[in-house]
């Protein structure tokens, strides 16, 4: 008899001071088979308890958030043991806030306004 190991769901924090983003990703990621939103973080601090409390496997970042940028975020939670995938979601998409972001440790960094949906794409990649 061979013994199937269920896999886990992917889990998932998001960090955007507004509300109405928070939701809209948690409504098109709840479509990503095995994929969970664990948490949401309004701003750096709390995003940095969650990612403690949490252990998630991805987060989800944006760059301006009230006490704190994104981008300090970044290198906060990428110098744990074991980080997540981190995933950059912005406004501010411009070419030196792109490089800013991935020498931070960003995984990957979309725009908003344009690549909104390549976010569930890339998370689909991932599981």
């Amino acid at each position: 008899m061979e013994i199937l190991e269920k896999k886990a769901a992917m889990r998932l924090l998001i960090v955007d001071d507004s509300e109405i983003v928070r939701e809209r990703l948690k409504t098109m990621l709840s479509e990503v088979p095995m994929m969970e939103t664990i948490g949401q973080a309004k701003d750096q601090k709390e995003a940095i308890e969650l990612v403690g409390k949490l252990n998630p496997d991805v987060v989800i970042v944006d760059i301006q958030m009230p006490g704190g940028s994104g981008i300090n975020l970044l290198r906060e939670v990428k110098k744990r043991k074991k980080p997540p995938q981190l995933i950059v979601l912005t406004n501010q998409s411009y070419p030196q806030y792109r490089r800013k972001c991935m020498e931070a440790g960003a995984n990957f960094f979309f725009d908003k306004s344009t690549e909104f949906d390549k976010v569930a794409e890339v998370l689909r990649r991932l599981i």
